[in-house]
């Protein structure tokens, strides 16, 4: 399968299962922002990057926190639900379009997050570098690995190869790592 066709079957499948992907991984979801929100402190002027950012589910979270909030997602129809959500937030901005190809100037964000996304692409490495090229150099990165795809050790490895700093790393009670990284700096 070429890395298109896996990125196709991915955007069928949410555009499929939109209308009720809330219903199927909110509460997963949710669990996962709240672990990584822990672990991030972020000031009312910064500039957040959600990366595959489905039906908004982290914008309850960042709104009120963060100067812009940028949602990105390949899936029209997921997008189409994030609109709704959205609606209530004047500071947010959805772009349709593939997260190893964005459309985005370079070191622009202070917080992104990549949350249930790289599991989904088929060269995560390339996708973490994308996520890194739009990053300040103090931007804080919160990447979600699905623990079946990624065992722990994989995991770091994938974070600290793409020249990420983990900061701090969550597990346990979910079906994620959920790691709150820093971009180190060369």
């Amino acid at each position: 399968m070429s890395k298109w066709d896996k990125k196709r079957d991915a955007m069928r499948h949410y555009d499929l299962t939109a209308h009720i992907y809330d219903t199927q991984y909110a509460e997963e979801q949710i669990e996962k922002i709240e672990a990584a929100m822990e672990s991030v402190n972020m000031e009312k002027h910064g500039l957040v990057l959600d990366v595959g950012c489905g039906t908004g589910l982290l914008f309850n979270y960042v709104t009120n926190k963060a100067k812009t909030i940028v949602g990105l997602d390949i899936s029209r129809k997921i997008l189409f639900q994030a609109k709704k959500r959205a609606k209530k937030f004047p500071n947010m901005h959805l772009i349709w379009a593939d997260a190893d190809n964005m459309p985005l100037k370079e070191n622009i964000f202070d917080h992104v997050f990549a949350v249930t996304l790289i599991q989904n692409m088929p060269d995560p490495a390339k996708t973490l570098s994308e996520v890194k090229r739009v990053t300040k150099n103090n931007a804080v990165i919160v990447v979600t690995g699905l623990k079946k795809k990624f065992p722990l050790e994989i995991f770091e490895g994938l974070l600290r190869n793409a020249g990420l700093n983990i900061i701090a790393l969550k597990s346990e009670n979910l079906k994620c790592h959920v790691a709150v990284c820093t971009k180190l700096l060369h």
